[in-house]
C-alpha cells in the first residue's frame, strides 16, 4: 500500500465521523437551546438546513422557512434555505458515498430489486430528482440513489438548486403573506 492509499485510507473515515458529529453537533444545540429557536439571525436558518436535509431528517424544514418568512423578504429566505441546503446535500452525498463502499450496503446494492430501481432512476435521473425536491414527497430515497447510480455530484446539485430554491421561495412566500402563529408552526 502507497503512503496516497494510506492516507485515504485515514482520512476517508475521518471525514465521515466529522460530518456525522458536526450534524449531530446543530440538532442537540438546535432541540436544546430554546433561545436559539426563537431567533431571528439568518445564520440560525443557515445552519438549521443541516440537520433538517441531513440524510433521513429528523427535524421538519419548512415551518422555519416560513418562521423567517415573517422577518425577511421571500427572496432573502429562499436564497439562504438554498444554499445551506446544497452545502447540506454535498455533505449527504460524500457520506452515502462513503457509506456505499461498505460490504453490507455493497450487497444491499445488488439485490434485484434495488437494481431495478437504479435502473428506473438512471432513465430520468435529472427530472427525478428535480420532481421529488420541489414536491413535498419524501427525499431521503432520492440522496441514496445518486450515489447508488454514480450520478454526478454536480449535476446533483444543479438539479437541486434548480428545484428546492423555487419550492423555498414559494413556501417564503406563502409565510410572508399569511403571519402563522408560532402554535401552529410547531
Amino acid at each position: 500500500m502507497n503512503l496516497r492509499e494510506n492516507s485515504k485510507n485515514f482520512w476517508r473515515p475521518a471525514l465521515f465521523l466529522g460530518q456525522v458529529t458536526f450534524v449531530l453537533f446543530l440538532l442537540i444545540l438546535w432541540l436544546t437551546w430554546t433561545e436559539l429557536r426563537t431567533s431571528r439571525s439568518l445564520w440560525v436558518l443557515f445552519f438549521y438546513s443541516f440537520p433538517s436535509e441531513f440524510l433521513i431528517a429528523v427535524v421538519p424544514h419548512e415551518p422555519v422557512l416560513l418562521y423567517f418568512a415573517r422577518f425577511y423578504s421571500p427572496a432573502t429566505v429562499a436564497f439562504i434555505a438554498a444554499s445551506s441546503t446544497l452545502l447540506t446535500e454535498a455533505l449527504n452525498y460524500s457520506v452515502f458515498s462513503y457509506v456505499s463502499d461498505w460490504t453490507a450496503f455493497q450487497k444491499f446494492q445488488q439485490k434485484k430489486a434495488i437494481q431495478k430501481l437504479i435502473n428506473l432512476f438512471n432513465h430520468a435521473p435529472f427530472l427525478a430528482i428535480w420532481i421529488a425536491a420541489f414536491t413535498p414527497i419524501p427525499f431521503y430515497p432520492f440522496r441514496f440513489l445518486v450515489v447508488m447510480a454514480s450520478y454526478s455530484r454536480w449535476k446533483f446539485l444543479l438539479a437541486l438548486a434548480l428545484s428546492r430554491t423555487p419550492r423555498f421561495f414559494l413556501l417564503a412566500w406563502f409565510g410572508h403573506q399569511v403571519h402563522l402563529s408560532d402554535e401552529l408552526l410547531i
